[in-house]
């Protein structure tokens, strides 16, 4: 469900504070029924009216893009630095990413226009798995594995059980290579994960989501999702 102003605006009928004020003035119907109140929300099945013309409404879209670093997950960036928009230029939608990962990490996410499709996806009693390959300098011991694999607590809260795989460590090098799963979207979790050990994180990269993967995709490469892949995504949240 998305705000009924945001829809109107995203129609590229008019702006959100023009569509606010159609709103106000009586001007927009739902579904065959005058609606005045800014608060209300819309699905993708509603009909929706504007000055007495149906608007035709953005085909949602769902892609898998590739992460590269130092990319902003956002859909614009004040520093003008390059944010994952700026790869969906030739799309002719606007999308925006479910979640987010931070400008030095890379990898695995998704991009779609449908707002209710990425709040499911972002809800946290969802518990959405998430793996990440991760290098950090330092020897990662077995002992850590555990603490993580029991919770470990994290500015006041303790963090959900996680899936804790050493896959390498090199003591002439000082570095460990780390596959750990996650099932909850805390901000930054994986590297405070990491601080609560004293390790520093050399190289941070989310290869799954749910069921995805990245498969053959390079950085800065997407891939729609397939029908199968979005029914499946929804069923996993229901």
């Amino acid at each position: 469900m998305e705000r009924l102003q945001k829809v109107i605006a995203e129609a590229g009928i008019t702006s959100r504070r023009k569509a606010e004020e159609l709103i106000l003035n009586g001007k927009v119907k739902v579904n065959g029924k005058v609606v005045k109140e800014l608060g209300t929300k819309v699905s993708f099945e509603d009909e929706i009216e504007v000055n007495g013309e149906p608007i035709n409404k953005e085909e949602k879209v769902y892609y898998l893009f590739n992460k590269p670093k130092k990319v902003i997950c956002s859909v614009s960036d004040p520093h003008n630095r390059i944010t994952v928009n700026d790869y969906f230029r030739d799309i002719n939608k606007r999308v925006f990413p479910v979640g987010r990962l931070d400008y030095e990490t890379t990898g695995l996410i998704i991009m779609t226009n449908d707002g209710e499709f990425a709040q499911q996806m972002m809800h946290p009693s969802k518990h959405i798995e998430k793996t990440y390959e991760v290098e950090v300098e330092g020897i990662f011991t077995d002992k850590m594995a555990k603490h993580l694999t029991n919770g470990i607590m994290i500015e006041g809260k303790k963090t959900l059980p996680a899936i804790v795989e050493i896959a390498q460590t090199s003591k002439r090098k000082n570095i460990s290579l780390l596959k750990i799963t996650i099932f909850e979207g805390r901000n930054r979790e994986i590297r405070k994960m990491m601080e609560y050990f004293n390790c520093d994180v050399k190289r941070l990269k989310r290869i799954q989501y749910g069921f995805l993967t990245l498969g053959n995709l390079r950085q800065g490469e997407y891939r729609k999702l397939r029908s199968y892949e979005i029914k499946k995504l929804i069923n996993l949240v229901k």
